[in-house]
């Protein structure tokens, strides 16, 4: 007889966080999505029934893609631009275009690993605790 106390349930090898990342994919089980749509991050696992509501990158992943597709995509547009000398209409219709793709292609699968990785360290939200009043506990009165 077993007792759901005594019994854990299946344990979960631990995944590479980049390949569940990239794949978008459930950082427990590697298998359900942890995506619905393009940037939505679902309620839970469909196969493992992992609760995402741990799951919270915010603002994260627009920042670092933006700023890693802004220095690698000026590099590119510089090089563009000193080598060929095109006129400002070609940067607006190919340059401009591409760096926003680039952003668009990298962004999902950065979220996915910034998930995976919040849950490998455990992430959960600050906790914060009170001192007393501000300037309790100060010697300087």
């Amino acid at each position: 007889m077993s007792d759901s106390l005594s019994d854990p349930g299946p344990l979960y090898p631990p995944l590479n966080t980049l390949s569940t990342g990239i794949r978008c994919r459930c950082p427990r089980c590697g298998q359900g999505p942890l995506l619905k749509g393009y940037l939505t991050i679902r309620d839970e696992c469909p196969v493992c029934h992992l609760d995402y509501g741990f799951a919270d990158p915010a603002d994260g992943p627009a920042f670092f893609v933006m700023s890693g597709v802004g220095v690698v995509g000026m590099m590119l547009f510089m090089a563009f631009e000193f080598t060929v000398h095109p006129p400002i209409w070609v940067h607006f219709a190919v340059t401009f275009p591409l760096i926003a793709a680039m952003c668009l292609a990298v962004l999902r699968p950065f979220k996915g690993w910034l998930v995976s990785e919040q849950y490998v360290h455990k992430a959960a939200p600050p906790e914060w605790e009170s001192v007393g009043k501000h300037g309790d506990g100060s010697r300087w009165r």
